[in-house]
């Protein structure tokens, strides 16, 4: 067996360990019971989202962390109610560089790491999205009739891609998943038979996060975003990088904060531009007003700078930044855009966030 792999696991293996560690020790996945997030009907926090209610404004953004079902429990017990899955393309067999990630201050990531093929990740979504509603009915978790979570698909990297045979397969699996969840169920009632009174929504997404290369032209990633919305009927989220703030700006915020990342000028050179993130974002506004559905942007992505450390392959030229570091850029281009837009702009804000600011952002 290949170490370098992910092997996952069932659905009926996972709720059999679920089960065991729930009833025998108080905990599911090492989290205690008694920190488990039960949700109440209107409670403060609570919000819309695409048309359907969130329990918490807080969850998730696309990574390696939300591609296995076990990790998008794992969120959604500890409170999560927005899931950004991990995005899926159509390149599906790809070398990763390992180590891809080092967390140690600020974040630092290669630039490819989805380490499952496209039918692998939409087992891991539908498992995910089964197990968190035999869940919520085992634990009586709340008084909420409806799951109060969206699972949000992440999708990229450019047109081509996503018009090919398995991202459009994807596409179809994740608006209608009626027959993997009949197949799912049968497979696991011997186990939990309570499962056969449980009504899961067979569309698990009706919504999409649009993820572009670094350097993508504005014109494809606008033209992206109308095709998910005309054709897809997809409510539409694209996310905008942190060099959109300016060089002199950005280079200010970094300056100050101490951290050593090295932004090449190419970085600047090869984004996209403020005013033209102004117009795309006027234009697919327009686009969904049309076709009675939701836009949004999603602050930020990860900032290109160059691998300076040691811990990535030297074959790595450049990496990532996200996390702490990143969090200051993203938050002044946020008030930037939300002031020039007169307080309209729907926000998924994913830079930074933590234990220490979060009630700040909200």
């Amino acid at each position: 067996m290949d170490s370098g792999k992910f092997y996952p696991l069932t659905l009926r293996h996972l709720l059999k360990l679920i089960l065991k560690q729930y009833e025998e020790f108080d905990h599911v996945f090492g989290i205690p019971k008694k920190l488990f997030f039960s949700p109440r009907l209107g409670a403060p926090l609570q919000m819309n989202r695409f048309g359907q209610r969130l329990q918490t404004p807080i969850g998730v953004a696309a990574g390696p962390h939300t591609q296995l079902a076990q990790n998008i429990v794992a969120a959604w017990l500890m409170g999560s109610s927005f899931i950004e899955l991990k995005t899926v393309q159509t390149l599906d067999e790809l070398h990763i560089s390992k180590p891809c990630i080092d967390m140690q201050d600020e974040g630092y990531n290669c630039e490819w790491s989805q380490e499952l093929k496209i039918h692998e990740s939409f087992n891991q979504y539908l498992d995910a999205w089964i197990l968190i509603h035999i869940l919520k009915d085992l634990m009586h978790m709340g008084d909420t009739p409806d799951l109060g979570v969206v699972f949000n698909m992440s999708v990229g990297y450019n047109m081509e891609g996503i018009l090919r045979d398995n991202m459009q397969w994807f596409f179809h699996r994740m608006n209608d998943a009626s027959a993997e969840i009949a197949q799912r169920l049968e497979s696991i009632k011997d186990i939990y038979p309570q499962v056969s009174n449980l009504s899961i929504n067979p569309q698990i997404s009706d919504n999409v996060t649009l993820s572009t290369m670094h350097g993508c032209p504005p014109n494809e990633i606008e033209k992206i975003g109308h095709y998910l919305m005309k054709e897809k009927n997809l409510h539409t989220v694209i996310k905008l990088n942190p060099t959109l703030i300016g060089r002199d700006r950005l280079w200010e915020i970094l300056n100050r904060s101490g951290f050593a990342t090295r932004v090449p000028e190419s970085a600047f050179d090869h984004d996209l531009k403020y005013g033209d993130a102004v117009e795309i974002i006027k234009r697919l506004s327009q686009t969904a007003n049309e076709c009675n559905l939701r836009f949004g942007i999603k602050l930020t992505n990860t900032l290109e700078c160059e691998n300076h450390k040691q811990v990535f392959p030297p074959s790595e030229t450049m990496m990532y930044m996200s996390g702490r570091a990143l969090h200051p850029i993203s938050v002044n281009l946020a008030a930037k855009l939300q002031n020039d837009f007169e307080g309209t702009l729907n926000i998924s804000f994913c830079g930074g966030a933590d234990a220490c600011n979060i009630s700040d952002l909200v």
